[in-house]
């Protein structure tokens, strides 16, 4: 081997391993990701595409999620959506209310802990653009849980679709309980704030809140996933 190259791995200003679990990474995502999820933006964005996506989108991955979270998740997937993807579709009537029928869904593939580290890392490349997801939006200030539970479930009503705890709240959303294991602050605030502009179809209402609210419900949101993590 060229003594220059040695020289630099022995320093760490080649990083060999790295980029090479960079490429495992990505190859994963290619071969074993894309028939579920976009990590790309999708040009197409008509009902139709939403109705039939098997699985989220992951173009902006990279700045939605928490990388730990991310290579735990990989390899001992869990269900987030409590009635999968499209809802509608594994919903049935019960005899007091309506029950997810999980007959007709699809458990999400285990990866082994190198490839779910490499695709972790591939993911965590996916950064959404400046528009999207603004860094810094999300000023991390500390809210009262038990105001932040009345803003969230009474007030907004959030709990209709997403659950606070295992078993409580709506399951046509994702779960909320892990999320501030799972979600990056900045995500949070921007989702929350203007979701129609991550897919234009997407039925999360925009509630038009005010930055305070904003403010207010993205701190709720991430310690109630600290909270229930512990």
């Amino acid at each position: 081997m060229n003594r220059h190259l040695l020289a630099a791995l022995g320093l760490g200003l080649i990083a060999g391993p790295a980029l090479a679990a960079d490429g495992i990474g990505a190859g994963l995502l290619k071969s074993q990701c894309i028939g579920c999820h976009a990590i790309a933006k999708p040009e197409n964005t008509s009902l139709d595409r939403l109705w039939e996506r098997k699985g989220p989108d992951l173009y902006y991955a990279g700045s939605k999620f928490n990388k730990p979270w991310l290579e735990k998740w990989l390899q001992n997937p869990v269900r987030i959506r409590p009635a999968g993807e499209l809802y509608a579709r594994h919903v049935k009537g019960g005899t007091k209310e309506d029950v997810v029928d999980e007959s007709g869904m699809a458990p999400h593939p285990k990866l082994p802990k190198a490839d779910a580290e490499a695709v972790a890392e591939a993911l965590m490349a996916l950064v959404a653009p400046a528009e999207l997801v603004s860094k810094g939006a999300f000023k991390g200030e500390k809210v009262s849980m038990a105001m932040g539970g009345m803003f969230f479930g009474k007030l907004r009503g959030c709990g209709a679709c997403h659950m606070a705890k295992p078993g409580f709240g709506g399951a046509s959303g994702a779960e909320l309980y892990t999320a501030g294991e799972r979600l990056q602050g900045d995500y949070i605030y921007s989702y929350i704030k203007n979701p129609q502009q991550f897919d234009p179809r997407i039925w999360m209402p925009t509630l038009n809140l005010a930055e305070p609210d904003l403010q207010r419900l993205t701190g709720y949101i991430l310690q109630l996933g600290a909270t229930e993590a512990k």
